[in-house]
């Protein structure tokens, strides 16, 4: 059966560019028979903003848009919100970990700040520079039973120099979006991604993602940027309300519009 999700983040209004990346996923599940899900992305915490979920969701409703599953009517794979999900994400970056396919970074800010400070002043591309990867496993034993703090990098093949080992879990247990969605979207049997492209560069590492786990992947698709009249992509900075969808609610426009 066809899947797919919209996982919007809870940090603001509607855009009119969610509003279509949600609207391409419904009419797809609607044409295949198959299910749309909700799912909520609110693991970058700092970013939240009060009620958002709620105007999100009462904007999609305005659009006519409904879901099969969700964090307000529930499923078979609760919780449908990532905050909620924190043990799965740290369950499976350890499994990653003993995979080989990630590793324990315990580098301070401090040292990471520095690095990337010398590399800026050297004109070198800024990444982490796998100071953590080749630690013996009594040095990562000796370091966790200490508690020092950590987080999980994606360990990228040798010889992939054009990709980073991204932060896959925070050192508040947190994960990054490239570990919460893979791992949702396979927990949760999602068969297609369909996103905007802004997360094209990003799909790389979650192919070596699924790839370490030993899972299947999902079908990609990914949707070009709604543009203003001047064929720049909308932007709340630029449009200002006109990039939200409520605006267009509060002016009495129909959802068919």
């Amino acid at each position: 059966m066809v899947r797919v999700r919209f996982a919007p983040s809870p940090t603001g209004e509607l855009h009119l560019g969610s509003a279509r990346t949600a609207l391409y996923n419904y009419l797809f599940a609607k044409k295949n028979d198959g299910k749309f899900i909700m799912r909520l992305e609110d693991t970058d915490q700092e970013r939240l903003v009060e009620g958002s979920l709620k105007r999100m969701l009462g904007g999609l409703a305005w659009l006519g848009l409904t879901w099969d599953e969700g964090p307000d009517i529930g499923g078979p794979y609760v919780p449908y919100i990532q905050s909620e999900r924190l043990p799965i994400y740290k369950k499976q970056a350890d499994e990653l970990i003993n995979r080989g396919g990630a590793y324990y970074c315990f580098c301070s800010a401090q040292r990471l700040e520095v690095l990337r400070r010398v590399q800026e002043a050297e004109k070198q591309i800024t990444k982490y520079d796998r100071a953590c990867l080749n630690l013996k496993p009594e040095e990562i034993k000796a370091k966790l039973e200490a508690k020092l703090p950590y987080i999980v990098r994606l360990k990228i093949p040798a010889g992939q120099t054009s990709l980073d080992d991204s932060v896959l879990l925070k050192s508040d247990g947190f994960p990054t979006y490239h570990l919460a969605n893979v791992v949702d979207d396979h927990l949760m049997e999602i068969t297609h991604v369909i996103r905007g492209e802004e997360w094209l560069p990003s799909t790389p590492k979650h192919l070596l993602i699924y790839q370490g786990f030993g899972w299947s992947t999902p079908e990609f698709a990914h949707l070009p940027n709604v543009l203003n009249e001047k064929k720049t992509k909308l932007s709340k900075r630029k449009d200002g309300e006109a990039v939200w969808v409520q605006t267009y609610q509060a002016q009495g426009y129909l959802p068919e519009a």
